[in-house]
């Protein structure tokens, strides 16, 4: 089945770019595209979509609006956040309540189809890039009081912090993917979250020092 998708950005020549750039994947296909909210949610209402890729700055509006709406009338896609620079305070909200990964539009286009592909698996997608910029912004305020971590829990939350699959995780610790699987269920547990996503924003705000 393909992986149904709605572009939203208020940029038609990107935005545009964006779907005819989607369409030449075989496994995407393109629900819906616009460049406001109201639509957005005339969209997402009428048709199934699996990931919103949603631009937070949409001119007059904003982003997170339509993250908001859309999950009180009950849409259950994932959400890539596309953005050109970092917000913080928005991102960081919206990480916690639930989007799946952010992607910067300065990064190579061949990376979309795979922060999408990597959305849809569960593993969420946060460039590494803006990872660098939020840790550096999140360390200009007061650091976060975490508990302190086991050494298997601090391993763990760097590979997540780094973008490494359950795969890579496995390899580089010398455990089985089962026991990635058990010890992130635990950290989920622990930190209170439920998406890898949450899980990174839960480390630079809380464990940055220990990771």
């Amino acid at each position: 089945m393909k992986t149904r998708l709605l572009v939203i950005d208020d940029h038609a020549l990107f935005r545009e770019a964006l779907v005819r750039l989607l369409k030449a994947e075989p496994d995407f296909e393109i629900a819906g595209h616009c460049g406001g909210v109201e639509e957005a949610l005339r969209i997402a209402a009428s048709r199934p979509v699996d990931v919103v890729l949603l631009d937070l700055d949409l001119g007059r509006e904003r982003g997170a609006e339509f993250f908001r709406r859309a999950r009180q009338m009950g849409f259950q896609g994932h959400f890539l956040i596309l953005t050109g620079a970092l917000n913080g305070v928005e991102t960081v909200d919206l990480l916690g309540k639930g989007a799946a990964g952010v992607f910067l539009k300065s990064s190579p286009a061949d990376f979309l189809a795979a922060s999408i592909r990597s959305v849809m698996a569960g593993e969420g997608w946060l460039d590494q890039q803006y990872v660098e910029g939020l840790g550096q912004w999140l360390a200009s305020g007061e650091e976060g009081n975490g508990t302190a971590l086991s050494e298997r829990d601090r391993a763990l939350l760097q590979g997540v912090y780094e973008g490494l699959s359950n795969k890579q995780l496995a390899f580089r610790l010398l455990i089985s993917e089962s026991s990635v699987k058990g010890g992130l269920q635990r950290l989920f547990q622990k930190t209170g979250v439920r998406t890898r996503s949450q899980l990174v924003r839960v480390a630079l705000e809380r464990y940055r020092a220990q990771i």
